[in-house]
Order: C-alpha cells, then structure tokens, then sequence
C-alpha cells in the first residue's frame, strides 16, 4: 500500500528540529509522497529546495490569499521561472479567504485569476484554497476555465452540491483531517459519495491534524487516519482507497 498526502507545508518551522524523523514516520505509515506546498515566493523557493533533495517530495508554487498584497508581475515572474523545475507539479496554494479577510477581497480575485492563467500557460494543475468564499470562487473558476487546467480543491469544506460543481469544473476533492472531526457532517457525506476516482487524501500539516491526534502537530504520516477513516465512511479496504487516491494524484501531477 502507498499513499500520498497532496498538501503539506513541510518547510513551515514546526518542522525544524525532526524533519528526518517527520519522514521517517510517513514511512512507517506508508506514506510514500508528498507535495509540499508555497504559500507565498519564499515558501515557494523552498519548496523547491525541499522536493530537489527528497524523492518522494513534489513541490506546488504559489501565492496564498493572505499573501497577496502587492501581487504584480514580480510574483507571476518568479513563479514562471520556480515552476520549469521538474518537481514541480501545481501551482498553487491560490484562492480566496473571506473568512479571515487579511488582503482586500479585490486583491485575492486578481491574483487568483491572474495565477490560474498562468497555470493555463505552464500546463499546471491548481491547489485551490476556500474558505467562505464559495460562490466568488465558483465563478472565477468558471470564468477562467479552470476546467483547462485541472486541480484540487484543497481542504474540502462545501456540501455535496459544491462538489459537484467542482466536479463539473474538472477540480478533484481533496479531503484531510477535518473529514474525522464530529461535527463534520457535510464533508463526511461529500466523502462517502464521491467516486473513489474523483477523490484525494492530504493532511495541511501542521494544521488540522485527524482524530485521534486532533489538537496536536500535524505531519504527512497521519494522512493514514484519514484514508481508514475514509475506508470506513465508503465501507471499502483502506487499501482500496490508498490506490485510487494515489493513482488520482500520479495522474493528475502528471507524475
């Protein structure tokens, strides 16, 4: 059995004092690759770094919407020339965060479309990031045709019907800790009805880590609870689910 955790933040500092040991249990929980992700061109830079010296690490190169104040044609440059690296599999982390409004609303639209254009232009997938910004990121998608370029919608928090839209735009669901958590019903349901070939597993570590570890440091090895608890959700084998979510994301990196 391999899995693969499509997004982690492995450069973040939490991460400074036991990285080999970080790696070390995604091998023991046979979690085989990881796509570590930028959030902004330092972030970005290294992430490259980071999947040039480990093998089962990709990277993703993006500007988060948090991040975005001041974006011009310097950052689309830099990302241009950090994604002809081979490692690099997606562009992104990229979308819009209405929930704690850090970077102007009209700010994260235009980079937003303006990085989905040039992942258009590199032949890159996107890492689409969504938090109560459902409708604005709807639309944008649509209107740039992100349906051309295919991606993930990271960190699933919609209902059914928000996958399915994202379905229709050619965007896998990509699902991590929160799908464990009590209280969440309607990712739980999106889940169990979505096809396995339309399905990803990813941890956003350090953040949000599963149940039972909930509250402590996330890392790429816990991406295992989610696949079990997944598994159970589908009434299907962990290893079923280790497949389809591996071979989703080889497909769609292109790997």
């Amino acid at each position: 059995m391999e899995l693969f955790d499509t997004h982690a933040h492995l450069d973040f500092p939490d991460y400074a004092e036991d990285f080999e040991e970080v790696l070390y249990r995604c091998r023991e929980n046979q979690v085989v690759y990881v796509v570590n992700v930028g959030i902004d061109i330092d972030t970005s830079r290294k992430s490259v770094s980071m999947a040039r010296n480990n093998s089962g690490i990709y990277a993703s190169v993006g500007v988060h919407p948090h991040d975005v104040d001041g974006f011009d044609e310097r950052h689309l440059r830099a990302l241009h020339l950090l994604a002809a690296d081979e490692k690099v599999v997606a562009l992104g982390e990229i979308g819009l965060d209405y929930y704690r409004d850090l970077t102007p609303r009209e700010k994260q639209k235009n980079a937003f479309r303006r990085q989905i254009a040039l992942a258009r232009e590199l032949g890159l997938p996107v890492i689409i990031h969504n938090r109560d910004a459902h409708k604005d990121v709807l639309q944008i998608i649509q209107e740039e045709n992100v349906r051309d370029t295919g991606g993930i919608m990271h960190c699933f928090s919609g209902d059914w019907a928000m996958a399915k839209k994202c379905l229709d735009n050619n965007l896998l669901i990509a699902v991590g800790g929160t799908v464990t958590f009590k209280n969440a019903k309607d990712v739980q349901e999106v889940a169990r009805r979505i096809p396995l070939d339309s399905l990803l597993l990813e941890t956003d570590s350090p953040y949000l880590s599963p149940e039972p570890r909930r509250g402590k440091r996330n890392e790429p090895g816990n991406v295992r609870f989610v696949a079990e608890f997944v598994a159970e959700l589908k009434k299907v084998s962990v290893e079923e689910v280790a497949y389809w979510t591996t071979h989703n994301a080889f497909k769609l990196f292109k790997i």
